[in-house]
């Protein structure tokens, strides 16, 4: 188990006589702390976690980890120096460990406890569709092993340790997506992690306003399947449709395991037909074993998503009838949430996050159901070179299925002008820059038949147009 005495071995290479209060997580937010937690206090940039150790430690934290002396009466052990004298300690907790870096700590930690343990990490990364594959994964292989996965999307530099930090002795596999933001994070995030097996989902345009490109993009997406074990222990799972992703088999020396919708891919399928909010069916092979399916995961794209956790399931040797039933009990959709207004119509709330790729499968489900489509959708942010390219192929592909589109935001507007270009009648698409506005439009427009999809990037806050328009539960 990890303890106070090992965080302070991960910190300075010295062995302690002492173990001190076991931990039982981390959390960089004095509200998150759990009894046994380690609280990481952070200077950002409204605030100072310093000035909340006090309250961590009301709510049950057994130390914190600090770069400059508390405020509060507290024990400090300073990692600081060259030595530490440990049989002149005399640990009483809660303390404060005093470090020249409380992130750089977390991560030297969750590092060393990582390593401690006798568990399969399965790393996932890609621009759409990491949270829902992750997921997804992880249904599918507690139906055998006992699993962790990364809580929500804590994904980064931060989040990723934060999640290393709840692995115990029990645990035989942990399911960690990784976010890319730069070039390089990848690697880093695999450093600590150490994954065995790779999952890539796909290249898109999300994130390119920093990462740069797509090509750039796929540079950093393929630093996980870099960094895996060579074969036969690591294994590589890559999007054969992807001409991004396909490619990156080149680039390890793991065991390369292609899913997708070509009979060349080792696990593929096809029939695809979506039931809309009823799930998708589909048929499935895999060597010399095909499979008719239908399960929960809405839309027709949900299907990548379908084959990449049955992909980790085979990398494990599991029994079709273990991978079904998990696949079958996952969720429908992470963040796709269904309410009904007032007046009884359906509201499609995909307001998490927007790219092109997963506003077009939004759109692609939206086509799927039944009533008056239409669809109320945002700017995408954070596009860089592919914002014009990206708001006006959601605008072409909106002409083809909408009754109603309206665009709220700025560059939205390209996504208007795109539908109209593509022969969408003027009448039939509205342009909104002040949301009451656009509430009130939409409210005045619904008598109850109608299925409307609202989905923006979440900085448009748009889940305030769902708010408003839902009637009472």
């Amino acid at each position: 188990m990890l303890t106070i005495g090992k965080c302070l071995e991960a910190l300075t290479g010295q062995t302690p006589e002492f173990t001190g209060p076991i931990v039982t997580g981390a959390a960089v937010d004095s509200r998150k702390i759990n009894p046994g937690n380690i609280f990481v206090a952070m200077a950002g940039e409204t605030t100072d976690g310093h000035r909340y150790i006090e309250n961590a430690f009301r709510n049950g934290a057994v130390a914190a980890l600090i770069n400059h002396d508390p405020e509060i009466p507290c024990q400090v052990i300073d990692t600081t120096g060259e030595t530490l004298h440990f049989d002149e300690i005399n640990i009483s907790a809660p303390i404060c460990i005093k470090t020249k870096s409380s992130i750089k700590a977390l991560q030297t930690i969750a590092k060393f406890w990582r390593n401690q343990l006798n568990v399969d990490v399965i790393g996932i990364t890609g621009s759409v569709g990491k949270s829902t594959t992750k997921e997804l994964t992880a249904d599918v292989l507690s139906t055998h092993f006992c699993t962790l996965k990364n809580p929500g999307n804590l994904n980064n530099e931060i989040g990723l340790p934060l999640s290393i930090f709840e692995l115990n002795e029990d645990h035989e596999v942990a399911v960690l997506e990784m976010g890319l933001y730069v070039p390089g994070e990848i690697k880093f995030l695999c450093d600590i992690a150490s994954p065995r097996i790779g999952v890539i989902t796909n290249i898109g345009t999300v994130h390119a306003e920093r990462a740069g490109s797509q090509e750039a993009i796929a540079v950093g997406k393929a630093e996980l399947v870099q960094a895996l074990p060579a074969a036969p222990k690591g294994i590589a799972i890559l999007n054969y449709d992807d001409p991004f992703v396909k490619p990156m088999s080149d680039l390890t020396k793991a065991q390369v395991f292609y899913y997708g919708l070509s009979n060349k891919a080792d696990l593929w399928a096809d029939n695809i037909e979506g039931m809309g909010l009823e799930g998708i069916r589909f048929r499935l092979h895999h060597k010399n074993d095909t499979l008719h399916l239908r399960v929960p995961q809405i839309g027709r794209h949900s299907v990548h998503t379908v084959l990449r956790a049955a992909s980790v399931g085979l990398a494990y040797g599991m029994p079709w009838g273990e991978i079904v039933h998990g696949l079958k009990s996952g969720n429908n959709q992470i963040r796709l949430n269904t309410v009904y207004s007032r007046k009884g119509a359906l509201i499609l709330d995909d307001t998490y996050n927007a790219s092109p790729e997963s506003t077009m499968a939004a759109l692609n489900l939206l086509h799927e159901l039944e009533g008056k489509k239409i669809a109320i959708l945002g700017d995408m942010k954070e596009l860089g070179q592919y914002e014009k390219q990206g708001h006006e192929k959601v605008g072409v592909r909106a002409a083809d299925i909408c009754d109603v589109l309206i665009t709220y935001g700025e560059v939205s507007a390209m996504i208007a002008g795109a539908a109209q270009q593509a022969g969408m009648s003027s009448r039939n698409i509205l342009h909104f820059s002040n949301m009451d506005e656009l509430i009130q439009s939409v409210e005045q427009m619904i008598t109850g038949n109608e299925v409307i999809l609202v989905k923006g990037s979440n900085s448009l806050k748009m889940d305030k147009i769902v708010s408003a328009l839902e009637g009472p539960r």
